[in-house]
């Protein structure tokens, strides 16, 4: 059964329109309006061999805090959504993940309790022409609304973009293999029987 799931988030300052699968073959089409943004969310559906449709209009005239955050929001729901009662899941991975003199790690747990983690110190203060906090707001967002716990390390790197481009790889893999099917679980992968 494939997992699937439709998100369509309007607010007075984004109009976001979602279509996701886990189980897919990494084809993607994304737009939002900010190039440096849907390249990341295109090398995370290739990389984590996820199947997505966004669209997002958002209030780029003021900047891109909003768009990118309520990307987060709608992309986490998603992945709550599709990811049902999780039974069956590995539910934890871990990535390392090299760009060149960049490394970087993700750390998932599809725990139910939503927390973020975020080591990751650029040396510039805008990549793509995105101020780099928002990429953690971005995470965050994410995060809360997968309902996952998630620990984004970058060890070193001197070129931003390497860097959080190797953030959002290794957040997807991570994410791709614990989401994987685990053939020896049954059930909830949890004592408490709930996740």
């Amino acid at each position: 059964m494939m997992r699937n799931a439709e998100i369509v988030r309007n607010t007075s300052e984004t109009r976001i329109d979602l279509s996701l699968c886990i189980d897919g073959k990494g084809e993607r089409n994304v737009d939002t309006g900010i190039g440096f943004f849907d390249h990341m969310l295109d090398l995370f559906a290739k990389h984590g061999q996820f199947d997505l449709r966004l669209a997002v209009k958002g209030d780029l005239n003021v900047d891109e805090h909003h768009t990118m955050e309520d990307t987060g929001i709608a992309l986490g729901e998603a992945f709550a959504a599709a990811v049902g009662d999780k039974a069956g899941i590995c539910r934890y991975a871990t990535q390392f993940v090299p760009m060149d003199e960049a490394l970087a790690m993700a750390s998932i747990d599809f725990s139910g309790r939503p927390y973020l983690n975020y080591c990751v110190s650029c040396p510039d203060e805008t990549v793509g022409g995105i101020n780099v906090q928002i990429f953690e707001e971005f995470f965050r967002a994410f995060a809360m609304s997968a309902k996952l716990t998630m620990h984004v390390c970058v060890f070193y790197g001197t070129n931003s973009h390497h860097m959080i481009e190797a953030v959002f790889k290794a957040v997807t893999r991570a994410i791709r293999f614990a989401l994987e099917n685990d053939p020896r679980a049954q059930g909830i992968p949890s004592t408490k029987g709930v996740l």
